[in-house]
């Protein structure tokens, strides 16, 4: 049985958090990406809340969560505190992390941190920023892919949205990239319902505006920022990363050079399954899960 809680934190956001499983088994905090919320896991909590304490966040700008309205105020920073301040509000310690998309970026970025806290982590379809931004100026299909970014950060595009209608915008944009089937109606309507929330649309797309990433115009020539290259924070911890192979946003190659920021690494493949991987192969991804998370 999943249980909700609004939770405010000291960090000025009250997020709506979904709560599976035992208080007292080992706690796993999920964090979900764009443009979803908790319904990320629905399919994957009767699969683990009999081994794990699942807290699934909507996180700031998403789902029942506050959205702030500044832009900057959806840095990875203020996620990550976030990240830390709901734990501490659950009394919990140390504790697992796992992200998809987004809830993937702040996942990586909480464990580049070090922060002893996070004992392993799992990442799902999420790129490793230094990858990530070296492939958006290295590799042209990486970068063609990513040019949704770029519309999302046009300070325009909720106009654009309105003007088409949610629901009509959820089913041309997001319902249309995946197999028939695979959101209810009710999952449908619980969507629309998050995205028509005030301000919610926009705290979602600030995501994309608030992130340092460079995404270049396709036939752009553009410099590798110099961070890229500089000395780069290895993770220590336990990492597993699950990719469904056939993620056209964010594409296989996220994988290649991944042993050079990670000492303890185990890669799962999911072939035929796409970016949303949680729910379009909840079995294969909570296995996989299962199987780490308990080592």
């Amino acid at each position: 049985m999943t249980e909700f809680r609004k939770i405010a934190l000291p960090t000025g956001v009250t997020l709506n958090v979904a709560l599976a499983g035992a208080e007292d088994a080992p706690p796993v905090i999920l964090l979900h990406g764009f443009p979803e919320s908790h319904r990320t896991w629905r399919d994957m909590v009767p699969l683990l809340a009999d081994r794990f304490r699942l807290v699934m966040p909507d996180q700031r700008g998403f789902g029942g969560s506050d959205a702030p309205a500044d832009v900057a105020d959806y840095r990875a920073d203020k996620v990550i505190a976030d990240l830390f301040a709901l734990a501490d509000a659950l009394g919990i310690g140390n504790f697992m992390l796992v992200g998809h998309d987004w809830g993937g970026a702040i996942a990586w970025g909480a464990a580049i941190k070090a922060d002893p806290r996070i004992e392993r982590l799992a990442i799902i379809n999420a790129p490793h920023p230094v990858i990530f931004q070296k492939s958006l100026i290295a590799d042209t299909a990486q970068r063609t892919a990513s040019q949704y970014m770029n519309r999302f950060r046009d300070p325009g595009f909720e106009t654009f949205v309105a003007g088409m209608g949610i629901p009509a915008y959820f089913d041309r944009t997001f319902q249309a990239r995946i197999p028939a089937g695979a959101i209810s109606a009710e999952e449908r309507e619980g969507y629309i319902g998050e995205w028509s929330r005030p301000g919610t649309l926009t705290g979602m797309l600030n995501w994309y505006r608030a992130s340092p990433i460079i995404v270049p115009e396709p036939e752009a020539d553009a410099a590798m920022p110099a961070w890229v290259d500089a000395p780069f924070p290895k993770i220590h911890i336990p990492t597993c990363v699950i990719w469904g192979m056939d993620d056209t946003a964010l594409l296989p190659l996220q994988l290649d050079g991944l042993d050079a920021f990670v000492d303890d690494l185990t890669i799962v493949k999911l072939p035929g399954v796409g970016h949303f991987a949680p729910w379009l192969a909840p079995g294969p991804v909570a296995e996989a899960l299962g199987a780490f998370l308990s080592a």
